[in-house]
């Protein structure tokens, strides 16, 4: 059984639509449900998996306050060819990451944590090597 999607309730559409478009994802498709929510489903480009979108974002009409994330959450990771590129990238759309780049073991990859609007961590972790 394969991993098909993560959902995220998030607290307005359009800054997380954003958000995840700097990130490199595409809006694939927008679902109401009923007249209760809206999903928001968003794909890496080349990515449709198996399932469809690796990603959806679901937006609960009337809600006045933002979501309580929780102890238990941790985070949903992508890769980057250039860790640096992308940051700068990212830096000139107002996201700047938790703390600066780093390596959890020697030679290992160059990764770090950016937060969505919402406050949900994405890792960002440089690709290196062929694809």
């Amino acid at each position: 059984m394969p991993l098909i999607h993560t959902c995220y309730r998030i607290f307005e559409i359009e800054r997380s639509v954003k958000f995840y478009e700097a990130l490199g994802f595409e809006e694939v498709r927008r679902a109401p449900i009923r007249d209760e929510a809206i999903n928001v489903f968003m794909n890496m480009p080349g990515d449709e998996g198996d399932g469809g979108p690796r990603l959806e974002l679901t937006y609960n009409v009337g809600r006045d306050e933002p979501y309580d994330i929780g102890t238990g959450y941790g985070h949903i990771a992508i890769t980057a060819s250039d860790l640096d590129a992308t940051l700068g990238r990212l830096a000139e759309q107002g996201i700047a990451p938790e703390k600066a780049p780093y390596r959890v073991r020697e030679g290992g990859s160059r990764l770090c944590f950016v937060r969505d609007p919402d406050g949900y961590r994405i890792e960002i972790i440089e690709k290196v090597g062929p694809a």
